[in-house]
């Protein structure tokens, strides 16, 4: 069993108690400790503690960042967690359940610097770093142990306590083979806390927990799920894939591999895509509704190829209009799911084109495009809409012939006018 000090970042391969070099135990222990590499870091309760470190006087009260008495709580520290508040509850009800609570409002400002700074202690580390929020990243140590005379776990564990040295507050750290343990892991123990999941572990402690604990399953999913039977990750386990792909379609896939810590997404350091659009430019100005949505059609196939691509999913779409005189139109729509699926795309932007389409106003340009991007599942059960999942897995299909065959392979009838307008 190796073992890593947390407190002198001494590894060893001993069962002790306390650290057989400094004599602390605050220790980690995994038998693949010194080989993993793809981590999670988040700092702790990350407003609250900024406010904490400037003043001192709030250390052990509880404090609550938010808006006023009609607004939200954006984060609390986790003494007033002890007593039920959470984020995003509402502040009438958060001070409620804390009425002693210290109520602070957020300062961005101060906020985005202490970011910035557990940013640059990161990136010393490694410049394969993928932020998710300005308190949270996914950073892939592999291959670093000659750069830093040591494995990733220790370096992590210096890093923790670096920021907590220089920067005034803790962080908690999960570290494992993908992006999806790693997160989970960060989960397990807080605050301050350094947990390691191995690969050969990682179903037997996914079995006996809630479906909502795998990250990326919402209420909606969750409640599905549940109908469905299935309450724990085993349940997800025992289940066939073909039965699981039958019920869901390609979230099928998803969740059989996530219930057995499957996760082959890469830290990706480049810089986050804040939308997926396209759009084109008439030959000449168009009023004719009909054809303003065989158009519209064109570009929501697209843009979902793209958003497909880079497995991106998006909560809101945003229809472009540029008229005759030059005028730019955009109207947006927030669902309740996000997705990235073509006909979606469509059945959402139609309505806010029959809006502006009325056979009079002359158009000239038109663009569909999706933004508040997430990596996370979609299209998988919609209890507004409960074909979702049959035109998903229908549309998908159609991807793998296109993709295999060729563009023109799959072509509903509006495709084809909208091409053949189009030419």
């Amino acid at each position: 069993m190796t073992t890593l000090c947390r407190n002198c970042f001494h590894m060893f391969e001993e069962d002790a108690p306390a650290c057989p070099s400094c004599g602390h135990e605050r220790l980690v222990r995994n038998s693949r400790l010194a080989e993993l590499g793809i981590a999670h870091l988040d700092c702790d309760a990350f407003f609250a503690a900024i406010e904490k470190r400037d003043d001192p006087s709030l250390k052990n009260k509880p404090v609550i960042v938010g808006g006023g008495k009609r607004g939200v709580v954006a984060t609390c520290c986790y003494i007033a967690r002890l007593y039920g508040v959470r984020s995003a509850m509402p502040m009438f009800q958060a001070l409620k359940a804390c009425p002693d609570a210290v109520v602070i409002k957020p300062n961005s400002e101060k906020y985005r610097i202490a970011g910035l700074q557990v940013r640059e202690k990161m990136q010393a580390l490694t410049p394969m770093i993928q932020p998710v929020s300005v308190d949270e990243a996914y950073l892939d140590l592999t291959g670093t142990n000659t750069l830093h005379k040591a494995p990733p776990a220790v370096s992590l564990a210096r890093l923790a306590a670096e920021i907590e040295r220089d920067v005034g507050i803790t962080v908690s750290i999960g570290l494992s083979v993908n992006k999806f343990l790693a997160k989970t892991a960060s989960e397990l123990d807080k605050p301050k806390g350094f947990a390691v999941i191995a690969a050969e572990e990682a179903e037997a402690l996914l079995a006996p927990k809630p479906i909502g604990f795998i990250h990326g399953i919402g209420p909606k999913l969750a409640k599905k799920l549940s109908l469905d039977g299935y309450d724990t990750i085993e349940d997800l386990q025992r289940t066939e894939l073909r039965q699981l792909i039958g019920k869901y379609g390609e979230t099928g896939m998803w969740l059989k591999n996530r219930a057995h810590g499957i996760d082959n997404r890469p830290v990706r350091n480049d810089e986050e895509r804040k939308s997926v659009s396209s759009e084109t430019t008439f030959h000449k100005d168009m009023s004719d509704p009909a054809w303003l949505e065989d158009q519209l059609w064109r570009l929501c196939v697209k843009t979902a190829d793209r958003a497909k691509a880079t497995g991106l999913v998006g909560n809101v779409i945003t229809l472009k209009l540029k008229t005759a005189d030059f005028r730019t139109l955009t109207r947006r729509l927030s669902l309740a799911e996000p997705t990235q699926l073509a006909q979606t795309l469509f059945r959402s932007a139609r309505i806010l084109l029959a809006k502006e389409a009325n056979g009079r106003t002359r158009f000239r340009l038109i663009g569909i495009g999706i933004s508040d991007l997430s990596e996370h599942r979609a299209d998988s059960v919609d209890l507004l809409d409960p074909l979702v999942a049959k035109r998903a897995a229908a549309e998908r299909a159609s991807d793998l012939a296109r993709e295999k065959f060729g563009a023109d392979a799959v072509m509903t009838g509006r495709s084809a006018r909208a091409k053949k307008a189009a030419s």
